[in-house]
C-alpha cells in the first residue's frame, strides 16, 4: 500500500499580525508551509519588520472571530495573547 503524504512547502512563510503594543512590541503568529501550524511571537517593532523581511512572509489578515456558541468553551481554544489579557483567579 502506497499513500503519499500530502506535501508542505517550507519555502512558504507566514505571518499573521495580532498587536502593536504600546511598549514597541509586536506580538505575531509564525508559521512555515502551513499557517494553521504556527508559533506565538514577541519582538521590538523594528525587528519584526526586519524578520518579515528576511523571511520573505505572507502576510495573513486577521483570524476571524468565533461565531457565538462555536468551541468558544473549549479548553484548547486560546492563545498566549488572550491569557496575557484575562485574570486568573
Amino acid at each position: 500500500m502506497n499513500t503519499v503524504a500530502p506535501a508542505i512547502d517550507l519555502s512558504r512563510k507566514f505571518v499573521r499580525l495580532i498587536e502593536r503594543r504600546p511598549d514597541g512590541f509586536v506580538e505575531f503568529e509564525f508559521a512555515i508551509g502551513d499557517p494553521e501550524l504556527y508559533a506565538e511571537m514577541l519582538l521590538p517593532a523594528e525587528a519584526y519588520t526586519s524578520f518579515c523581511d528576511s523571511n520573505n512572509v505572507t502576510l495573513l489578515g486577521p483570524r476571524p472571530e468565533a461565531a457565538e456558541g462555536e468551541a468558544e468553551g473549549s479548553d484548547w481554544n486560546w492563545n498566549l495573547h488572550q491569557a496575557t489579557h484575562q485574570r486568573f483567579r
